[in-house]
């Protein structure tokens, strides 16, 4: 159907029942004029750039469909987060909320045992190696110069166990064999070089080792190793020393510079010694050193056959020297025994056959021991072993 409009030109519009009749056409471009809400209104320029790069974002996304030559299923349309695809700012606040309560938890978790832990200490201390109720189990520093007290106990009174030797015993804290051997840094003294002086201190290092805690020599063997590092040149002392092992006696002891036990007797629990001492050095005679050596070890022992736990603690106090064999007869590398003394703790006195004899908790009563109470684990002024005397704790 053709109709006119006000200006008379034709216009074609469709019959579908929608035709705008001119009473309303005209009020319409009445409402434009005045600027009427209803009025249609052209896009802004933001809009039209926000819209065109929506648009082009979703063609890139619809694009990128084809990959590899194996369909995909279409991208959905790129939105920016938070304004249709960003999550609820609920949301958000609800999963910080749950982190929260989860930290929280933990902390509070986390307090709590340590607070049991400083009221209980033995919850954690049993469980670790001769934990027993030791409070504090991390290694001692090394000692630097002579303690001027007895160390405190480790645990009070509890007895020690095949699991755990050291419980009850100042030596828990000390380290482990070899690694409480250690030498200080050498210097050149007495006419003798830096090499020559680090070499004194290293090879007494090795003797030490071999004669206290080599298992060969505390199950009794002969200390082979030892011996082939002291100076055959030196009168009379290789020659003693191998005499008081093969015929031990009063006289010729061979504790003196060796720790053993009897095989048939006794066996060490485990394989750890505990070791606490020093090492120094200074200049002897000229062209010679001298390294002085004061350690207490600490043996934990059964009987053979028995699991009953018992410590000795043997500290040894050598001298040896490292001479030139240009300024004297000796031998290069070898060491000369200077002076050597020991005590130990827990051994019966009466007994020369050049073995350490421990007495146990379950023993019955002994001799009537005739010298002070002495306690092992002093590490101060050196006590010359004199009479057979009691040991306070071992």
């Amino acid at each position: 159907m053709s109709t006119r409009t006000p200006a008379g030109e034709p216009s074609e519009r469709p019959d579908d029942g929608s035709v705008v009749s001119d009473e309303q056409w005209a009020e319409l471009v009445r409402q434009a004029e005045r600027g009427g809400a209803d009025a249609p209104k052209e896009p802004s320029a933001r809009a039209r750039m926000v819209t065109a790069r929506l648009r082009a974002l979703d063609e890139e996304a619809a694009a990128s469909g084809r990959r590899f030559g194996r369909k995909r299923k279409p991208a959905e349309p790129w939105q920016p987060d938070g304004w249709r695809t960003g999550p609820a700012w609920q949301e958000m606040n609800g999963r910080a909320r749950k982190r929260r309560r989860l930290v929280g938890a933990l902390g509070f978790v986390v307090v709590l045992g340590a607070l049991v832990v400083a009221m209980r200490p033995s919850l954690l201390t049993d469980h670790l190696p001769g934990g027993g109720d030791a409070v504090d189990i991390l290694p001692l520093p090394a000692e630097t110069a002579p303690p001027t007290a007895a160390p405190a106990d480790g645990s009070g009174t509890e007895r020690p166990t095949t699991a755990q030797p050291f419980r009850g015993s100042p030596a828990l804290r000390w380290a482990d064999g070899a690694a409480g051997i250690e030498m200080p840094q050498a210097k050149a003294v007495g006419g003798m070089s830096r090499d020559e002086v680090e070499q004194a201190l290293r090879t007494t290092r090795q003797f030490l080792v071999e004669a206290n805690l080599d298992p060969a020599t505390l199950r009794g063997e002969k200390p082979e190793e030892a011996l082939d590092l002291l100076d055959p040149l030196q009168k009379g002392e290789r020659k003693r020393l191998e005499q008081s092992l093969a015929e031990p006696g009063e006289e010729r002891d061979p504790l003196v510079m060796f720790t053993r036990f009897d095989p048939d007797e006794i066996r060490l629990v485990g394989d750890v010694v505990k070791t606490r001492g020093r090492m120094t050095f200074e200049a002897g005679p000229t062209g010679s050193v001298e390294v002085r050596a004061d350690y207490t070890f600490v043996y934990p022992l059964v009987r053979v056959g028995e699991d009953e736990v018992a410590r000795t603690i043997v500290r040894r106090e050598l001298t040896m020297a490292l001479h030139d064999p240009e300024k004297f007869v000796a031998t290069a590398g070898k060491l000369s025994v200077i002076s050597a003394q020991q005590n130990v703790g827990n051994t019966a006195c009466e007994v020369d056959d050049g073995f350490l004899h421990p007495s146990f908790p379950g023993d019955g009563p002994g001799p009537s021991p005739t010298g002070p109470d002495v306690d092992p684990y002093y590490r101060g002024e050196w006590q010359p072993d004199g009479e057979c005397g009691t040991v306070t704790r071992t």
